[in-house]
């Protein structure tokens, strides 16, 4: 168990993943993107599963790629096209790419509860989440542009989203590392707690007393915003709509307020 790079344990509904290299700060090799992705496809397929957490183990979250990486680039290699998934069809196709966006893919809300150091494609991970619950002394940040490199696991096109173009380029361009209290005001983070693990659990349970049907619609339809037209997000909420009125767990849910 000690040697497996991803741990997972379900419970009620909740499931607690875990990066689990503490000894690297859960630094990222072809081994760890392989249990990333392995696990977050699993989850997805998985309907007893109503909401992820996604924290590490240790004294980081994750402290972005492995040194050995930087020392196969030197020699024009990349280790993550050593790791041999199968296909997909969603947007990102990269081994790293679909490393983080594997959670955005899971149809169930992902909480992503930040502490340490998330730093590089650490931080990209957490770009994948839906919410990030951040320690205020979390040390965040895009650092590809100091080894020379631009962050390719999704964060080019995601960081906008959260933080504006102009503040996305201000960290991309400068490797800047900021606080988890900063993160926040600047968008990248939800909200600090000193304990984000214990948090992130608990609005993990919280969700999962939800009616699971409009759960994941609410997921789907937020994660459509901005990136299809006004009408296609419009069809879809009517047809969001639709299906869960009257439904078993709409019906349950209104009996649960009466």
């Amino acid at each position: 168990m000690g040697e497996r790079r991803v741990t997972v344990t379900v419970t009620d509904g909740v499931a607690d993943v875990r990066l689990n290299r503490p000894e690297k700060r859960n630094a990222l090799d072809p081994a760890m993107f392989e249990a990333l992705v392995t696990t977050g496809e699993a989850l997805a397929s998985d309907p007893s599963v109503r909401a992820v957490v996604l924290s590490g183990e240790g004294p980081d979250f994750c402290a972005g790629l492995d040194f050995t990486a930087f020392r196969a680039m030197a020699q024009g290699e990349r280790l993550s096209l050593q790791v041999d998934l199968p296909p997909t069809t969603g947007p990102a196709r990269a081994t790293g790419q679909r490393a983080a966006y594997v959670w955005a893919e899971v149809p169930v809300p992902v909480i992503a509860a930040v502490h340490g150091h998330a730093l590089g494609g650490g931080l990209q991970i957490t770009l994948g989440a839906d919410l990030r619950i951040v320690a205020p002394d979390a040390a965040l940040g895009v650092l590809e542009i100091h080894w020379g490199l631009i962050p390719d696991m999704t964060g080019t096109q995601l960081l906008p989203e959260l933080v504006g173009r102009d503040v996305a380029k201000e960290l991309t361009l400068t490797g800047r590392q900021v606080s988890g209290t900063e993160a926040v005001a600047l968008g990248l983070a939800t909200r600090t707690d000193p304990d984000p693990r214990v948090a992130a659990l608990a609005l993990a349970a919280d969700i999962t007393e939800r009616n699971p049907d409009a759960v994941r619609w609410a997921k789907r339809l937020l994660n459509q915003a901005g990136r299809v037209d006004l009408a296609t997000g419009f069809a879809a909420e009517q047809q969001a709509i639709g299906e869960l009125i009257g439904s078993p767990n709409q019906v349950a849910a209104v009996h649960k307020r009466l």
